[in-house]
């Protein structure tokens, strides 16, 4: 039978995923690749611009309803900048590499950079700081090193980068400089481009350091869309911009200046791999820091292209990917880009064969994503009404590479997951790229050193038939403005873990040539990652039933409040035996007397919290998620169309009873009550995050509200189950 006589039918779900992968290629995709990524990519460069253009082009002659979206953000781009101690000037542009396309690109590639960093001109001390992070502060404290009135060098991991020159400042630092040490990112993990896939020495990762935990966006117009006659903040009143000058540094200009510091040697697992003694500082000679931007609004182009629904027009399916790189973007975030354009070409080939989506599908290019999720953030405040209204799911994916499939978001939508993860086979393997997943969970939670997270996923996900877990995810890609802001059911969909690509993240180095050769070799996965999410569009446009499984949402919910009750049972203990520690002057006898030290920062006694609200509602939530998955299993396929379609309707926007109008305590731009990017962690999620954080911070007065809220959100949830649940099982 023809697919169009199958369409007029109804067309099994098998028949149309056979159509669709006949029409994906890899050799278009490598292509595309290598066209995309000819030239600089950046917010604002005219390659940037050109590409949105080539999409646009590319939907409409693919049967799309397709327009370019045009917000106007604040974008800062280097004018002058320096880094200089007596005679020695950081080199903070890259060598390009013969044979390479870094020898290609000329004006206007960004040098070595920090979006967002504050202008300054400073000259002061250096003092290193390890990562950066609050724990490293402590730990100066202890050796009796301040950074008031210095500059810092940190080296890039544990936290996000925005967070180091956040902290920086908050400690009294007048300046930052970040670096990427060959410990965690070059020689020592693996031989360095061209040779291999690590970063070489003179590759410099760039980055924004907008304070993103605040809000992402466009840091003017927090809440709504940077639209030509939008009412803007000034920069002084603008709270996601840093204040303090910062830089990003190579490893090789990092060994010079940290190779000059003196004071106490650093602690052991302060110590990476560069051929120095690693030191505190001050060094013996000043450091000068200089920075000049030009802080003009630019435009960013989003490519907005739709496909009308047959039956249910307005509710919507939204797939993304972003367009924007730091240089050439060939890996982030191209690699996930190609894939992108080839699911919307081979949904195009469906439509010519008489198929339509019940639903409507918008596939969103983003720009601006590098900067801090720019073009992905104003559009969805500018249709946030729509999209709470409208929108099913969201599915974003970015830069791929080679291995396995992980997915974060919404935490129900594990059955979902799986069923398209079972049906597609891993080219590496002769297997399923589900099964794969579930080996990959299931051996990392046995291999030594294995974290506590690891080994829960593998008792969550049960053994080699289970349903896969969907983990949680916090920021740092284009879903944020969908699962943190609107609250709209979504996955964020990738591959990698076998391919070292990640030496050149963010460098000038990340081109065509490094794609094919190490991290994505032929674009295997990009087939891959568009029969993935390609199918899981499908679905999602033509399902009756709704998509989610509260089970294991509420099996991970329950972990969480397990969790933030421990993280306050151990900070009380802390707190407890710091007190008696520092009576007895303990961390003073205990000290280097050799060298300068002091005493830890005081710990806050931890009081009495009452947990049982957060108790109560697990134990509700996990009732009515088992009572709702056996009413579902057992009443779903014998519903009248009518029903199915008012099941579905109610539970399209479970994901927004997670959310409060109000927001977290302190940065209400962040609506989800159950999953944000941490306040000091940056990307990462915190769980619970008002919970967690109110007591991380000892502002103990705002616990009780935060517990009563979170527990509010995962009770209504739960009383939307029940609602279906009803409607389930009514005569």
């Amino acid at each position: 039978m023809p697919l169009f006589a199958l369409a007029q039918a109804g067309a099994t779900e098998t028949s149309l995923d056979d159509h669709f992968d006949a029409q994906l290629s890899t050799a278009d995709q490598l292509k595309w690749l290598k066209s995309m990524s000819s030239e600089p990519n950046h917010v604002g460069s005219p390659h940037d611009k050109a590409n949105a253009e080539w999409m646009l082009a590319q939907f409409r002659k693919w049967g799309w309803d397709a327009k370019i979206e045009t917000f106007h953000v604040l974008f800062p781009t280097p004018i002058e900048e320096a880094v200089e101690m007596g005679s020695f000037k950081a080199t903070l542009t890259e060598p390009p590499i013969p044979g390479d396309s870094t020898s290609r690109f000329t004006q206007p590639e960004l040098p070595g950079y920090l979006a967002y960093q504050g202008d300054g001109d400073v000259t002061a001390p250096l003092v290193y700081v390890n990562y950066g992070t609050e724990a490293d502060y402590r730990q100066l404290a202890l050796m009796g090193v301040s950074v008031k009135g210095k500059i810092v060098i940190a080296r890039y991991g544990q936290v996000w980068r925005g967070v180091k020159p956040l902290l920086a400042a908050q400690h009294g630092a007048i300046g930052c400089l970040i670096y990427s040490d060959p410990a965690d990112d070059g020689y020592a993990v693996g031989a360095p481009y061209p040779k291999g896939p690590s970063r070489p020495p003179r590759g410099i990762q760039r980055g924004s350091v907008m304070d993103m935990m605040l809000y992402p966006g466009d840091p003017l117009t927090p809440g709504i869309g940077a639209t030509t006659d939008a009412k803007r903040l000034t920069r002084e009143t603008a709270g996601s911009l840093v204040k303090i000058p910062a830089l990003p540094i190579s490893y090789a200009d990092a060994q010079v200046l940290l190779s000059e510091l003196t004071g106490p040697v650093a602690p052991k697992n302060w110590r990476g791999a560069l051929p120095i003694t690693y030191r505190a500082g001050p060094g013996s000679g000043p450091v000068h820091l200089k920075v000049k931007s030009d802080w003009s609004l630019k435009p960013v182009y989003d490519v907005i292209a739709k496909i009308k629904g047959s039956t249910w027009p307005d509710q919507w399916v939204v797939r993304g990917n972003h367009h924007d790189g730091w240089v050439a973007g060939a890996s982030d975030p191209l690699s996930g880009m190609v894939p992108m354009m080839d699911e919307a070409r081979a949904l195009g080939s469906l439509l010519k064969t008489g198929w339509r989506p019940k639903r409507t599908i918008v596939y969103t290019s983003w720009d601006g994503e590098e900067p801090m999720l720019l073009g992905s953030t104003e559009w969805a405040e500018q249709h946030a009404a729509e999209l709470r209204k409208n929108a099913v799911i969201y599915l974003n994916t970015d830069g791929i590479s080679r291995g396995f499939l992980h997915v974060g978001g919404s935490q129900d939508l594990g059955r979902f997951v799986t069923g398209l993860a079972d049906g597609i086979a891993d080219p590496e393997t002769d297997v399923s790229v589900g099964k794969r997943a579930r080996y990959r969970v299931l051996t990392q939670a046995l291999e030594p050193g294995a974290s506590a997270g690891e080994k829960m996923t593998a008792k969550m996900l049960g053994g080699v038939d289970g349903t896969l877990p969907v983990a949680p995810i916090g920021s740092g890609s284009d879903f944020s403005p969908f699962i943190d802001h609107l609250g709209v059911a979504t996955l964020n969909v990738g591959f990698g873990g076998e391919a070292e690509g990640g030496g050149v993240y963010h460098s000038a180095y990340d081109t065509y040539e490094h794609v094919v050769r190490f991290s994505n070799p032929g674009m295997v996965y990009g087939k891959v990652v568009a029969q993935f999410v390609g199918h899981a569009v499908i679905r999602a446009a033509d399902s009756q039933l709704p998509l989610q499984s509260p089970a294991g949402f509420a099996t991970a919910a329950a972990h969480y409040v397990k969790q933030v009750e421990s993280l306050a049972s151990n900070q009380r203990d802390d707190a407890a035996e710091q007190k008696t520690l520092m009576a007895d002057h303990a961390f003073e006898t205990a000290a280097n007397l050799s060298e300068s030290h002091g005493d830890p920062v005081p710990l806050e006694t931890v009081p009495a919290i009452d947990f049982s609200p957060l108790d109560n509602a697990v134990t509700k939530l996990d009732a009515s998620a088992q009572k709702y998955q056996a009413a579902l299993d057992a009443k779903g396929a014998s519903l009248s169309a009518a029903k199915r379609a008012q099941l579905f309707a109610m539970m399209k926007d479970i994901a927004q009873t997670l959310c409060s109008d109000q927001g977290l305590h302190g940065r209400p731009w962040f609506k989800n009550l159950i999953y944000a990017p941490g306040r000091y962690i940056g990307y990462g999620v915190t769980t619970l995050p008002d919970v967690t954080e109110a007591i991380t911070e000892q502002r103990w007065s705002d616990v009780p509200s935060s517990i009563a809220m979170a527990a509010g959100a995962l009770t209504r949830y739960a009383d939307r189950l029940d609602q279906a649940t009803a409607l389930l099982t009514a005569g």
